[in-house]
C-alpha cells in the first residue's frame, strides 16, 4: 500500500461517516445524547456572581453542535505533534501551526522546512506552487499551495461503484522570525469537494477541516524530523571520514601535527589520547599547554591478539617527551602539536610521517567515542 493510499484511507474516515455507523455521533444510550443546553444562570443585578471555572468547559470554538445533545461530535481532538528536533507548539491554539528553532547551524531554517514540505507533497505525488500573500514580508516568508488531494471509496464485490469521493487542496505558510532562528509553519485547508449517494458539497464541517489540517501538519513535521536524521547522519559520515589531523608546522616553522580543533578541547582530551598509547604523563603547564610524558612501548599479548584487542604502537624509542599544543588561527579552530625530546628538540619531520598514521586516528579521537 502507498503512502498516499494509506495517508488518504484514513483521511477519509475522518472526513466521512461509514454508511452503517456514525463514528462522529455517540453510538448508545447515553444520557447525555438525549440533553438540551441549559441557558447561563443569570444573577440579580444587585447580587454577587458565583465563581465560574471554565476548565472542563466545551466551548462552540470547533464542535459546533454544542457540549451536549444528540448531534454533538464525541471525536478526540487533534493535535500537533512536535515530533521534530526542536519544534513546539503554541499552547491553547486550536490551529494547525508549530513553531521549528534552528537545530543545524550551518543550514536555513526557512528552506529545510520548505524542502521538508515539497518533499513530502513530492511523496505524495502531489504538485505545488509559490503564491504571493499579502502576509509575506519578502525573504522572511513564504506561502506554498499543493494541487488537489484525492480519494475515492468503492462499495460492491463483483460490481464496484464509488460510494464517497473527496478533493482536498492545502496552503502552508511559513513565516521565519528577523533572526532567522525560528520559523513557524501552519496548515490551512482551501479547498474541499465532496461527492457521495446523496450527492456533492464545498462545505466541511469545522472539526473534520480542523482534524484534516493537522493531520498535514503531522506529516510535515515527520518529514522534517526524516530530513534531520538524514543530516545527522550525513554529519557523522563526514565526520567520520573528515581527515582531522595533517602535517604541518607550527607558528615558528618546526614540524608538527595540525588538529582541526579548538585548544582547549584538545588540551582536555590529551590524557586519553596518552593513555591508549603507551605514555604517562609526568608533570605538564597549563598557562603554556605543555604535557610532559614517558613513553614505553605498550607490549602485546598472545591473548590481546587473539581477542583484537591490541593497540596500535607509535614506533619511538622509549624516553621523555614534550607535547606542546599551540593556536594556529585567530579563530581558535586549529592546533599545532609539536613533539619534543628530554632536550627540547623538535622531533625530526621524518619520524612524524613515520608516525602518522597511528597519529592521526589517535589525535582525531575517532576510535574513543
Amino acid at each position: 500500500m502507498s503512502r498516499q493510499l494509506f495517508y488518504f484511507s484514513v483521511l477519509s474516515l475522518t472526513l466521512s461517516a461509514c454508511s452503517s455507523v456514525d463514528s462522529k455521533r455517540a453510538q448508545g444510550d447515553f444520557d447525555y445524547a438525549q440533553q438540551v443546553e441549559s441557558k447561563e444562570f443569570v444573577v440579580p443585578e444587585p447580587l454577587d456572581k458565583p465563581a465560574k471555572h471554565n476548565d472542563f468547559a466545551i466551548t462552540n470554538k470547533i464542535n459546533h453542535k454544542g457540549p451536549i445533545g444528540e448531534k454533538m461530535d464525541v471525536r478526540a481532538p487533534s493535535l500537533v505533534l512536535p515530533l521534530a528536533a526542536s519544534s513546539r507548539v503554541v499552547a491553547d491554539s486550536d490551529q494547525a501551526i508549530i513553531w521549528f528553532d534552528k537545530v543545524f547551524e550551518d543550514k536555513d531554517l526557512l528552506v529545510f522546512i520548505r524542502d521538508a514540505i515539497i518533499s513530502q507533497l513530492m511523496s505524495d505525488d502531489v504538485t505545488y506552487e509559490d503564491v504571493q500573500s499579502s502576509e509575506d514580508k519578502g525573504a522572511k516568508s513564504q506561502t506554498l499551495e499543493s494541487s488537489w488531494y484525492h480519494n475515492e471509496v468503492e462499495t460492491g464485490w463483483l460490481f464496484t461503484e464509488i460510494e464517497l469521493s473527496t478533493s482536498l487542496r492545502f496552503r502552508y505558510q511559513l513565516y521565519a522570525k528577523p533572526h532567522g532562528r525560528s520559523v513557524s509553519l501552519q496548515v490551512s485547508l482551501v479547498d474541499y469537494m465532496k461527492t457521495d449517494l446523496e450527492g456533492g458539497s464545498k462545505t466541511v464541517d469545522p472539526i473534520d477541516k480542523q482534524r484534516a489540517e493537522m493531520a498535514m501538519l503531522n506529516e510535515i513535521v515527520a518529514q522534517v524530523d526524516y530530513n534531520y536524521r538524514l543530516q545527522q547522519r550525513e554529519n557523522r559520515l563526514m565526520r567520520a571520514n573528515q581527515k582531522l589531523v595533517t602535517i604541518g608546522e607550527n607558528s615558528t616553522a618546526e614540524p608538527a601535527y595540525v588538529v582541526e580543533m579548538a585548544l582547549d578541547n584538545l588540551w582536555s582530551n590529551m590524557p586519553i589520547f596518552f593513555e591508549k598509547h603507551g605514555f604517562t604523563i609526568s608533570d605538564l603547564n597549563e598557562t603554556d599547554k605543555i604535557y610532559y610524558v614517558d613513553f614505553v612501548k605498550p607490549e602485546i599479548s598472545i591473548w590481546d591478539a587473539i581477542w583484537g584487542d591490541e593497540r596500535p604502537i607509535i614506533e619511538v624509542a622509549d624516553a621523555k617527551y614534550q607535547f606542546v599544543l599551540a593556536p594556529l588561527d585567530d579563530k581558535n579552530q586549529k592546533t599545532s602539536v609539536s613533539i619534543y625530546n628530554a632536550d627540547g628538540e623538535p622531533v625530526p619531520l621524518e619520524t612524524l610521517e613515520r608516525i602518522f598514521p597511528v597519529m592521526e586516528a589517535g589525535l582525531s579521537f575517532r576510535d574513543f567515542y
